[in-house]
């Protein structure tokens, strides 16, 4: 029963992997009617990806971040930065032409080659998060001043991409561009669109089992320490300064892989990607799946995700940003640990409360019969 316990959410995700893995079979049968639920489900993986990062920097570490959205930003600019130079053959695109522009800017110019923007996507997130994370974190600014420092630097991002137009397409942005395999739009490029989505279904396999192994060890443990006894972790000898970085480095290179799988999917990449609102949708998804699991953020980030894809239309249009709002509010007060620890504690707890109860009154007639 502990093996079966212990091995849940690895049973979950293989669930979920292989309900997703059925999603373009299921189209090729006619039981989806539309090619547009699996390129919503890829933008899905995406979301999923990013919240498993924010879930060890959250969940694991106790730092809450609220400016997630610049990294995955800055990863998917950086895909589409490179899908953009695939399609104008390495030239200057239509924006740069309006912006003045005459030949390509220097900072795109590595942006030509596949490898190396492989290597910037992971690169780019890293190294902000590194420089942020290195001065943050060795004044030990933490708590609400940290959730308030990420913001302000997201915000600022922002404003920069908004500023810098002729490079960005300021709130524009990087739009109408292929993915890494072409066009994957229209019947007779299928095939290309389902190799996108196993393509990225094994990315996310690859994060989570990573994330996963992180967790489960020593380093797992280490990190549950900080956040819930950062000063005995120092006391202990720990350089805590140096793990949080790391782990806030790691998360941020999550967020740019997810962004860059995003921009694929979605095929355009703009600033509202970096909004605080959107790096707090993405916290929401890992509290309504239950913060500190890894599995609990990827249910969390398709479950809303699937909700606001059905209730966003319709006759819902206008509320339904209250309801995924009102059931953040009743997670947050009433169940902590979200999905699953209802699933894992609340309702085991309730069945043993009431098989104690009966058990008592059962005992209690024994004993009053004689």
């Amino acid at each position: 029963m502990k093996s079966l316990k212990k091995k849940g959410p690895d049973i979950c995700f293989a669930m979920i992997a292989a309900v997703l893995a059925c999603a373009p079979l299921m189209l090729n049968a006619g039981i989806l009617n539309s090619s547009s639920i699996v390129l919503f489900l890829g933008k899905c993986i995406a979301f999923a990806i990013v919240a498993i990062g924010i879930d060890l920097i959250w969940g694991y570490t106790g730092i809450l971040s609220l400016g997630h959205g610049l990294y995955f930003a800055l990863g998917g600019y950086c895909m589409a930065m490179y899908l953009k130079l695939q399609e104008t053959g390495g030239g200057i695109t239509d924006f740069m032409h309006i912006g003045g522009m005459t030949e390509l800017p220097l900072v795109w110019r590595p942006f030509n080659y596949f490898p190396v923007a492989l290597i910037l996507i992971i690169a780019v997130p890293g190294t902000v998060a590194y420089l942020i994370g290195y001065f943050i974190f060795r004044n030990r600014v933490k708590g609400v001043y940290f959730s308030i420092i990420s913001q302000a630097l997201t915000w600022a991002g922002y404003s920069i991409f908004i500023a810098l137009s002729p490079y960005t397409n300021g709130n524009v942005g990087i739009t109408e561009i292929k993915t890494i395999l072409g066009s994957i739009k229209g019947e007779a490029h299928k095939q290309a669109m389902f190799e996108l989505f196993y393509i990225s279904l094994a990315i996310l396999i690859v994060v989570y089992a990573a994330a996963r192994f992180l967790t489960s060890g020593k380093f797992g443990c280490l990190l549950v320490a900080i956040r819930d006894g950062e000063n005995r972790t120092y006391f202990s000898g720990y350089k805590v300064s140096a793990y949080k970085n790391f782990i806030y480095v790691v998360s941020a290179v999550t967020a740019g892989i997810a962004g860059a799988v995003f921009v694929n999917f979605n095929g355009s990449i703009t600033p509202s990607q970096m909004t605080i609102s959107y790096s707090i949708a993405m916290v929401i998804w890992v509290a309504i799946g239950g913060r500190g699991t890894i599995i609990g953020a990827v249910i969390g980030a398709f479950l809303i995700n699937l909700c606001e894809y059905n209730l966003s239309s319709g006759s819902m249009v206008e509320i339904w940003q209250y309801i995924i709002g009102a059931a953040f509010c009743i997670t947050i007060l009433f169940f902590k640990g979200g999905i699953v620890g209802i699933i894992t504690e609340q309702i085991p707890a309730a069945a043993e409360k009431l098989k104690n109860r009966k058990k008592g009154t059962k005992e209690a007639l024994r004993y009053g019969s004689k």
